[in-house]
């Protein structure tokens, strides 16, 4: 489908939904949802419940600003994706200033092995959410869809080396914002 076509069908779709049209918000669900399911929970790195917290907030946000929607702008995808990286990063960082009160109030850090891969996971997720979009993109687009270099390359427009650099740079970002996380744990 054509960038024109797609805006004709959703400023179609957009103005059912904005007139109450329940199968029209049912279309853009079916052809979203498992897309934002897998996009939470990359970005939630494998916590679950976060992620299915994610998902479900992304949708309450997107039915109460679906005015907001522009289809001239990006797709309904992008849009809701967007919805999405903003509700990650606020459930991340309840769960970061909860663990931390649980920490002080008990004295003691978790030392579990289930609480250890857990703060990792957090710790990655929370990675993910302080990459620019354009870098966690790639990231996702590479280890999450398991794009070659050549298909992201195609599929954005630009050299397979374009995108090879923008891996090397997005890898890095990746692990300076991982290791800061890290050693401000320790401090």
């Amino acid at each position: 489908m054509d960038g024109g076509e797609r805006v004709g069908i959703e400023l179609r779709r957009r103005a059912a939904v904005l007139a109450g049209d329940e199968r029209a918000w049912r279309e853009w669900y079916d052809l979203t949802y498992d897309d934002l399911r897998a996009y939470a929970h990359w970005r939630c790195a494998g916590l679950n419940q976060i992620a299915d917290d994610v998902v479900q907030d992304t949708w309450l946000a997107a039915v109460r600003r679906a005015r907001d929607f522009d289809p001239l702008k990006g797709s309904f995808r992008s849009w809701l994706f967007g919805i999405a990286a903003n509700v990650v990063r606020d459930q991340l960082r309840a769960v970061t200033r909860a663990r931390r009160q649980v920490a002080v109030l008990t004295g003691n850090a978790a030392e579990s092995s289930s609480a250890e891969q857990h703060e990792r996971a957090v710790r990655i997720a929370t990675t993910l959410a302080a990459l620019p979009p354009r870098q966690e993109q790639v990231l996702r687009s590479k280890y999450l869809e398991q794009m070659s270099v050549q298909a992201i390359a195609d599929a954005w427009g630009e050299t397979p080396k374009a995108i090879e650099s923008l891996l090397t740079r997005a890898r890095q970002a990746f692990r300076d914002v991982y290791d800061a996380g890290e050693s401000d744990e320790r401090t």
